[in-house]
């Protein structure tokens, strides 16, 4: 099977962005088999990861933590052959994303280690950008069917390579958003109307498109999830169990992982990562 346009592909994993993935590769051509562990998600579901692997050569999957990732994998084992390529955007820990390439190695398919970066809306609109790790040449055999889902791919090298990056990136964004909040309750306590913190952040040199993104949103008190709060806490754990594990303290992203656990204290583990926001307004 070759990846042009019309051939067959597997989604697992029917979340806030796997669900527009599969989409956007319909309207693109790509016959999609899709499955999901909540029943009902896609009026099109297979009934199982086995299945999944039975209908299609490639196959990507958009799974929330490592063990499922590792559940999916075995589940679809009996059907894996030489011919299947694997690819993971699940951003799970590194360990995970090693031992998800040696299940897949050993039943003798490829595997690619593929987080992105993007949301929702990117998603919708199949303008995620993928990192990715692993073979190049098993790369090559699956970019037209990531580039009809992204904007951009960025090769890392090894399996694995791209997980770290991902994660690096993942501190970057939650860290921003954490000192956002903050910032945004200065300028309140200190009686700074917060419409001129929009207005002075267009011209300073400290925005940028994530502060963009969601200074609008948290002035607003609109929550809804592009990223939510768990997965963003998620992967700061992953990041602060790399640097601990080396010996580097992370004194910042430790930080801002505290504001997310207040949060998530509060129920909001599904809202959009943003609404740290309100360990200030409550």
């Amino acid at each position: 099977m070759s990846t042009e346009k019309g051939a067959s592909v597997g989604i697992i994993g029917l979340g806030i962005i796997g669900s527009r993935i599969a989409t956007a590769l319909r309207e693109k051509g790509w016959q999609v088999n899709a499955w999901n562990r909540t029943p009902g998600q896609d009026q099109n579901d297979l009934g199982s990861p086995l299945e999944v692997a039975q209908r299609s050569t490639y196959i990507q999957i958009f799974v929330r933590d490592g063990e499922a990732l590792l559940q999916v994998i075995d589940d679809m084992g009996p059907a894996l052959s030489e011919e299947h390529i694997i690819i993971n955007h699940a951003t799970v820990s590194p360990q995970h994303t090693g031992e998800a390439n040696e299940k897949i190695q050993s039943a003798g398919a490829s595997f690619l280690d593929c987080p992105f970066t993007g949301s929702r809306d990117a998603a919708a609109g199949g303008l995620l950008n993928y990192y990715v790790g692993g073979d190049q040449n098993v790369l090559e055999k699956v970019r037209s069917l990531l580039e009809s889902s992204s904007n951009s791919i960025t090769y890392l090298g090894q399996a694995g390579a791209a997980t770290v990056l991902k994660i690096a990136t993942n501190m970057i964004s939650a860290t921003t958003v954490a000192i956002l909040a903050e910032a945004l309750s200065v300028c309140e306590t200190g009686g700074v109307d917060l419409d001129k913190m929009s207005e002075a952040m267009k011209v300073n040199a400290c925005a940028s498109g994530l502060s963009n993104m969601k200074l609008p949103t948290m002035l607003d008190g609109n929550y809804e999830p592009h990223f939510s709060l768990k997965n963003m806490l998620k992967d700061a754990n992953f990041g602060l169990s790399i640097a601990e594990q080396a010996g580097i303290d992370l004194p910042v992203l430790k930080s801002a992982a505290q504001t997310m656990r207040a949060q998530m204290d509060e129920g909001n583990e599904n809202e959009d990562y943003s609404v740290i926001y309100k360990n200030f307004k409550d």
